[in-house]
């Protein structure tokens, strides 16, 4: 055989070989999660996610369980199912670090999401209808906050193809009810024997889309104190000028809250504080009247007058000092006014456990909050000014048991949405915060805590 045919048969060789060296390629791609790690993939199962109607009062959590399930099953994750409450499902996974002894990681969601009104909404709620103009996903809970659940998956998937193991566990939790207080679905599992064992170091749960290029990160949160005042007084003719009416009362009381709601809110309009740093208090009800068949009495004072009033309190505030404004000032016995706070009404302390203030260091003396810090850089990413947050999470049940909890959603350049009506959340964003919590997991998980002396570890 000449040279020019040797060289023609090695040629005609090499395509088979080639052909199986593609396939191959192709089948290590599969295995390791490529077919998964598509980003049309994983838009795709955000999509899905969202359809899952989970709005209040009917919930679907079990579907949505389900769905939690059968992608934590995709990437080996340990699962379980818990019900505290019969029919409100919780899900607990588990990501085995190689050092159980040392404090774990968890990262918690909730599965419901507030009710739509759907005629308000340029697209269906529940649809997940994905712009292709835009890149804007609408629906409800792409931000609040089924976006940040599915990212958790999403970045362990990331993490687990680049053969990256965990040194501490990972546990993810997906709760549900938070949306109406999280009664039966965060604060039961907090308080649980289950929480007790798996030795959690650090939680983090949801914060806020950013406007700006900053992302958000918050260390606490305003507590609810939900307040009823009740005034009383003799009934008369409504013709009649009486002292010390019901009405009469409670509208004094109502200008008094007023003054003092203004003069919080001039702090957050003069950029002298944060929304989350003032006591905000509004009028939610307002019942007086006595009724008639064709709507209410005119020629009628009546002897009892409420107003409800939704009051959230940062724990960097004096609780004390707005208790006794409360009883002086805003429904005082000697207008014939009681009120209902705390026992009665929801009022949430400004205290943990221990009695220090319910909130998580956000310096360095807090390794968990630099650790994010630095992650969410080391993903290019940018942060603005440590921040309360402005409403409730289920961060707080967390938080009462003395344990740090950050709250953190990957969403800058967003409108906020949450509640709103056309909530979206644009699908590079979403896919960007992938990338953050790839970070940020990789950051937590590999984590070794260095020897502290105790009064270092007090000021955790």
């Amino acid at each position: 055989m000449n040279g020019s045919s040797a060289a023609h048969h090695h040629r005609r060789l090499q395509l088979p070989y080639l052909s199986v060296i593609l396939a191959v390629a192709v089948l290590v791609a599969t295995v390791n999660g490529g077919e998964f790690t598509d980003s049309s993939a994983i838009i795709s199962r955000f999509q899905q996610y969202l359809r899952i109607n989970t709005a209040h009062p009917e919930p679907n959590y079990y579907k949505a369980a389900d769905f939690i399930v059968s992608v934590a099953n995709s990437l080996s994750l340990e699962s379980q199912i818990l019900e505290f409450v019969k029919g409100k499902p919780l899900v607990l996974l588990k990501w085995p670090g190689r050092d159980s002894s040392l404090p774990s990681i968890l990262l918690n969601s909730h599965t419901d999401v507030v009710p739509a009104e759907h005629e308000k909404w340029a697209h269906a709620p529940f649809d997940a209808h994905l712009d292709t103009s835009s890149g804007h996903i609408y629906a409800r809970g792409s931000q609040d906050m089924k976006c940040v659940g599915l990212q958790y998956l999403e970045a362990i998937r990331k993490l687990q193809n680049s053969g990256f193991r965990p040194l501490r566990t990972v546990y993810l939790s997906f709760v549900p009810d938070e949306e109406i207080g999280g009664f039966d679905g965060a604060k039961k599992f907090a308080d649980s024997e289950v929480f007790k064992k798996m030795n959690v170091g650090v939680v983090l749960d949801e914060g806020l889309a950013s406007p700006t290029e900053n992302y958000r990160l918050f260390y606490a949160e305003r507590c609810p104190w939900w307040l009823v005042i009740k005034a009383t007084g003799a009934p008369g003719h409504g013709a009649k000028l009486y002292d010390n009416t019901a009405m009469e009362n409670l509208l004094k009381s109502i200008e008094s809250v007023r003054r003092f709601r203004a003069a919080q809110f001039d702090l957050v309009k003069a950029g002298l504080k944060a929304e989350g740093e003032v006591i905000s208090v509004n009028m939610v009800f307002l019942k007086a009247g006595t009724p008639s068949p064709s709507g209410f009495v005119m020629n009628l004072q009546p002897s009892e007058a409420q107003a409800g009033f939704d009051i959230r309190v940062p724990p960097t505030m004096d609780a004390v000092s707005l208790e006794r404004r409360i009883a002086e000032e805003w429904a005082p016995a000697s207008r014939n006014m009681t009120f209902e706070l705390g026992q009665f009404k929801h009022k949430v302390s400004v205290f943990d456990k221990f009695g220090k203030p319910i909130l998580t260091s956000a310096d360095s003396s807090n390794p968990w909050w630099a650790l994010l810090e630095e992650a969410i850089r080391n993903a290019n990413g940018k942060l603005g000014k440590p921040e309360i947050f402005p409403a409730s999470t289920d961060a707080r049940y967390f938080r009462e048991l003395g344990l740090p909890a950050i709250g953190f959603s990957p969403m800058s350049n967003t409108p906020i949405l949450l509640h709103d009506h056309n909530e979206f959340l644009n699908k590079d964003e979403y896919l960007k915060g992938i990338d953050i919590y790839e970070s940020i997991i990789k950051g937590y998980a590999s984590y070794v805590e260095h020897l502290k002396d105790e009064a270092s570890r007090d000021e955790l």
